[in-house]
């Protein structure tokens, strides 16, 4: 069965890759996701606040974070030395001098990519969207300019107008996106009157937003497409890769279930191609992808009916 795909102009063994989570931070468990079938890593994401803390700031102490900038450079040169798979480093930073700087040392310690994780939330509320959208347009073509590997863009799905947005990163040299990072929220602990900043593990009812836009911009970018959010089970990767993508990111799954999961969701993708009669990932890429079905914002709003008769049905 062949699992070839291609990512970031990058050769990937088969479409899995192991998202930024905590379980990158050991070398031991980036060995053993290579032994259970990813075909990639990336990084938890070093921010420009580990670089250049404040002081009396909102930020932890530099000691409280899991990896200083050596550190981290250190991981990146000690991965490349105990595997083949690809590693992707994962940057999120707030000014042009962070993230050109940084990038530029993440590529010399043997990064093959990098993720610009644009965590980007506009709280001032004079901002408008276009001078948001141009800030990050920006930072890639920065980045970009600084470094020889490929770059990957990766966005929450809160802009206005998400897939002119998208367009315009690629169009402004992105070699993929990621779709999409999850926005984290506070919540409010109602008895110490305070704000609750505990971490929820995606749910595999997440997908619908990225498989839409997925589906939507498949065929339509010179770059790659990777799904991440909501992979759960070999049949999220599935979808996934019906609608379009390239590559299939998993973060909680592995959390959840443990690194050994991650053979599951090979293991299934396998078993499905071969009782679908697929012989490889091109056989079935973007078989559902809205460019193959046609009138994408007539099938959309299509899609919205259907979906909302089926709830009366339901509730009838």
């Amino acid at each position: 069965m062949n699992l070839t795909t291609r990512y970031l102009g990058l050769v990937l063994e088969n479409p899995l890759i192991a998202s930024a989570s905590p379980l990158g931070f050991v070398l031991e468990n980036i060995v053993e996701l290579e032994d259970k079938g990813a075909a990639a890593v990336v990084l938890p994401s070093i921010f420009e606040e580990q670089l250049d803390v404040p002081e009396g700031g909102y930020f932890p102490p530099p000691s409280e974070y899991r990896a200083g900038p050596q550190r981290y450079l250190e991981l990146i040169r000690r991965a490349r030395e105990a595997v083949e798979i690809k590693i992707i480093a994962s940057l999120n930073g707030t000014t042009d001098a962070g993230w050109i700087d940084y990038a530029k040392q993440a590529e010399q310690a043997g990064a093959h990519a990098l993720e610009l994780n644009l965590y980007i939330v506009p709280t001032d509320l004079a901002v408008p969207g276009e001078t948001v959208e141009q800030s990050c347009l920006d930072i890639l073509r920065h980045v970009k300019q600084a470094v020889a590997i490929p770059v990957a863009v990766k966005l929450s799905p809160f802009f206005s107008a998400t897939g002119n947005f998208i367009r315009r990163l690629d169009a402004a040299g992105a070699d993929g996106v990621v779709l999409f990072n999850r926005v984290y929220q506070p919540d409010i602990d109602l008895r110490s009157m305070r704000l609750a900043h505990d971490l929820a593990l995606s749910t595999p009812q997440e997908i619908r937003l990225p498989l839409m836009w997925i589906s939507l911009l498949a065929g339509e970018l010179r770059g790659s497409i990777a799904a991440s959010t909501g992979v759960d089970s070999a049949n999220e990767v599935i979808k996934y890769l019906l609608a379009g993508a390239d590559a299939v990111m998993t973060t909680s799954a592995l959390l959840r279930y443990g690194i050994g999961h991650m053979a599951g969701l090979r293991s299934g993708l396998s078993r499905w191609l071969s009782q679908n009669e697929a012989g490889s990932l091109d056989e079935i890429r973007g078989r559902l992808s809205r460019w193959r079905l046609g009138r994408a914002e007539a099938a959309a709003r299509a899609d919205y009916l259907k979906i909302l008769q089926g709830s009366d049905r339901r509730t009838d």
